[in-house]
């Protein structure tokens, strides 16, 4: 046994423990045979998150991480084809585990952002943009995270909404689509719910969450992840930004993005 398979199998242990131990003894004995053949609740949403050649790594990740806590939530990554996506950087990969033409029905449609060949390569990708909108049209919600608005928008699913967006792309997407641009963490629009750049789909997942399961288990979602932001600067919003900070950031995003790293694997 590896060092990191004890201590994976050392938390699970003891998170067990805390949780019989907080049922009491009686319920011990039943604990496996009751999650055993427990069925889902009703009504637990079935959530598909699109994966393309050059998203970015937490756009899909950070919201999948929430909602796949749901009770009775199932997460799907999906792509054109099944298999290793790449990311904006191509270090990291994630699996897509059905293609879109194994999937015909969604409750939760994700679509996440990307730097600029990955969202125009996905803009401009004619059978994502009609997927898109056949999902739509049977979606209980559908979102997006950072520069996924501009491809929901590219699906023409935005026009006339209120959205938000990755911050550099917030004048694009009005002037290109006529949507009204909101710099806020998320926005919601009838089933349409956008999150600003990257790490705000957390945010909007936690949202979507309440609005799934209730304000009770979304704040218990957010507390088993502990997610309680405090980061050592202050300077994570762009309204607060100088355009020196702007430019730096920028650029280490396309420097980033266009890094041969992993791009032979």
């Amino acid at each position: 046994m590896t060092p990191s398979t004890s201590r994976r199998n050392m938390l699970r242990g003891s998170a067990a423990t805390a949780v019989l131990a907080a049922a009491g003894p009686a319920l011990a004995g039943t604990a496996h045979a009751a999650t055993a053949h427990a069925a889902p609740p009703p009504g637990a949403p079935h959530v598909g998150i699109l994966l393309y050649d050059g998203y970015s790594l937490l756009d899909p990740t950070g919201p999948a991480e929430i909602l796949a806590r749901l009770p009775g939530a199932s997460v799907t990554m999906i792509a054109e084809k099944r298999g290793a996506v790449r990311t904006d950087t191509r270090d990291v990969a994630v699996v897509a585990d059905r293609s879109i033409a194994e999937v015909d029905r969604l409750d939760v449609l994700l679509v996440p952002g990307a730097g600029n060949r990955g969202t125009l390569g996905a803009m401009n990708n004619k059978a994502l943009l009609g997927w898109i909108r056949e999902m739509h049209r049977h979606s209980v919600w559908t979102t997006s995270v950072c520069t996924g608005s501009l491809i929901l928008a590219a699906a023409g699913l935005l026009e006339g909404k209120r959205a938000t967006t990755y911050w550099a792309s917030a004048e694009y997407l009005q002037s290109a689509f006529g949507v009204t641009y909101l710099p806020q963490r998320y926005v919601r629009s009838g089933k349409i719910i956008t999150a600003a750049g990257v790490s705000a789909g957390v945010d909007m997942a936690l949202y979507l969450a309440c609005l799934i399961a209730g304000e009770d288990t979304a704040r218990a979602i957010q507390l088993a992840v502990e997610y309680a932001p405090d980061p050592p600067f202050d300077s994570g919003n762009a309204a607060n930004a100088d355009a020196q900070l702007k430019q730096r950031a920028l650029e280490l995003l396309a420097a980033s993005q266009t890094a041969s790293f992993g791009s032979s694997v």
